[in-house]
């Protein structure tokens, strides 16, 4: 298969998901009122709530919810299972799903008054569900920082050619935002100034890397302290001082890094020389469920609406701007998870020809990790354009949004930290000590490297986030006797394939040889808070057959 073909193809279906299966959700579910004000006009304290500029505001989510999931997954599951799977769990996946998840899980928000999923739970489900979400989040958002902090500490220690731009972008971002939320400099100009600054950086980070003179256990102490130092500071700071300018600039590290892989794939078209499937049953498990499971960002994650009602409902500025920065955000990272999927598949090799064995993909993968499997196939499909500079700017593009997952997990947690928390004990509603609740618990996990105990669950949970996510807005749409079946078909496909990783895992975790209580446990619980997630699917379903009937009989009368 030419992955020129593949990668036009799946471009031209997100184009046509967003005109049309996203103008369906907006014109049937949302009805934007430009009239009525957002939550960042009606609480705006230049902190928090804060309206911004759309293209603004597209950066800041986009760089949230992408991070290194869309490539990392579609790389795991490939590695798994093959490219044809995976391809088409991104494709359907991500229209039918993942955007519909993230596009209203923001308008909910935005309806509700900027309050989080949880908080918006206890009022259109109640307060079994409100708990039950809580969990998973607060867990969530420890394990995303953890995980972060110490996968960022270690490239920072082993990818020297990375500091520079990690920590230029910084004040770069700063300056940015000063020109342009308090000089009204011009968008478009501070744009080009401030890509050309970032791409400085980068180039000074290639030609200069920056490594500390000590050994690699205190070069890892130190970056991950600068790191999680940086990420509390950065989440108590007004969102137009670090958090949007950084993250719009992020953005079009990635968008520009896509435009390159488009170019460069559709001039190199090499073909896709990997199995369309190589097994229904791999080492990580059968193909359902474990599949939908792996690829997570690269289709859906419950991550995602954590991002869209916890920072993005409180700086949308008005309603209409919901589908392109919500609906369209997951498409483009629907884009992304083709693009690293091609990477591998394409521009490695599944077996490699005498002479190029420097490029094998099962053993770039078991010996150097997704990472640099990424940053290498990314360089063969860019090399006319980027040349020998392709793998760095490959790694780059990953990790320029490590900083932007870590601050703005962190401010998540402060913000459902007042929200859930604060009212019973009221010093946390200093955000400084309701970032602290969640900064230190990701400091100990990630410095000690204990996140690894429950990591191997984390994927379930997260779905299962996503599952309650959609039964949430399912919930709501019944109260305002909207369409369900966008939303209630979706949550149920997501809850039997969440119960379904949980089974399998639970059983290999319990009666391998070297059994591990811990994850079993840990996979038992899970499955029964699914099973009430799956409780309260049932009684929304029941709720909307008894409307429908109610209203069938209204209209008979």
């Amino acid at each position: 298969m030419n992955s020129a073909v593949v990668l036009v193809f799946s471009m031209l279906w997100f184009w046509v998901a967003y005109r049309w299966y996203g103008n369906k959700l907006e014109s049937k579910l949302i009805q934007p009122d430009d009239s009525r004000p957002t939550p960042a006009v009606e609480f705006n304290d230049g902190i928090d709530y804060y309206p911004s500029k759309p293209s603004m505001l597209f950066g800041h989510h986009f760089s949230s919810v992408a991070g290194a999931g869309p490539i990392l997954g579609p790389i795991a599951a490939f590695a798994a299972f093959g490219w044809g799977g995976t391809l088409l769990w991104i494709l359907v996946g991500t229209v039918f799903i993942g955007a519909v998840h993230d596009y209203l899980s923001l308008m909910l928000s935005v309806r509700f008054k900027g309050n989080s999923l949880p908080e918006i739970a206890q009022e259109t489900i109640g307060k079994r569900a409100r708990n039950l979400f809580s969990i998973f989040v607060l867990l969530t958002l420890v394990l995303v920082v953890a995980v972060f902090g110490f996968v960022a500490a270690k490239t920072l220690s082993t990818t020297p050619n990375v500091v520079i731009p990690t920590f230029g972008i910084i004040p770069l971002a700063m300056f940015f935002g000063f020109l342009v939320y308090k000089r009204n400099f011009s968008t478009v100009i501070g744009t080009i100034i401030a890509l050309g600054g970032l791409f400085l950086l980068i180039w000074l980070g290639y030609k200069y890397p920056l490594s500390l003179p000590f050994t690699a256990k205190v070069n890892f102490s130190i970056w991950f302290v600068l790191l999680m130092g940086y990420g509390l500071i950065a989440s108590v700071l007004p969102v137009w001082v670090l958090l949007q300018p950084r993250d719009y600039i992020s953005n079009w590290v990635l968008i520009i890094g896509m435009g390159v892989g488009l170019i460069g794939t559709i001039i190199t078209h090499p073909t896709i020389n990997a199995p369309v499937f190589t097994s229904f049953n791999s080492k990580q498990g059968p193909m359902w469920p474990i599949l939908f499971i792996v690829v997570a960002c690269g289709a859906i994650s419950g991550f995602h609406s954590l991002i869209a009602s916890g920072t993005t409902s409180k700086q949308l500025a008005k309603e209409s701007d919901g589908r392109f920065i919500g609906f369209g955000a997951m498409l483009v990272e629907g884009v992304l998870a083709v693009v690293a999927l091609l990477a591998v598949s394409a521009g490695l090799f599944w077996q490699a020809p005498a002479g190029m064995e420097q490029f094998a993909f099962l053993n770039i993968l078991s010996t150097s990790g997704p990472i640099k499997a990424f940053g290498l196939g990314y360089s063969r499909l860019v090399e006319p354009l980027l040349g020998t500079f392709g793998m760095i700017f490959g790694i780059t593009m990953l990790k320029t949004f490590v900083m932007t997952t870590l601050d703005t997990c962190i401010r998540l947690g402060r913000l459902l930290t007042a929200e859930l928390i604060a009212p019973k004990i009221p010093a946390l509603n200093n955000k400084f000590l309701a970032s602290l609740f969640i900064a230190i618990p990701a400091f100990f996990f990630g410095y000690t490297g204990t996140y690894n105990i429950i990591w191997p669950v984390f994927g379930a949970a997260n779905q299962l986030i996503a599952a309650l996510s959609l039964l949430v807005i399912t919930a709501y749409l019944v109260g305002v006797k909207k369409p369900t079946k966008y939303t209630l078909y979706p949550a149920i496909f997501m809850i039997l394939t969440t119960i379904g990783a949980l089974v399998y895992q639970g059983y290999q975790f319990l009666f391998k040889d070297n059994p591990d209580y811990i994850l079993g446990f840990t996979a038992i619980g899970l499955i029964i808070l699914a099973l009430v997630v799956a409780d309260e699917a049932k009684k929304i379903f029941m709720r909307n057959k008894s409307n429908k009937k109610n209203l069938s009989s209204t209209l008979e009368s």
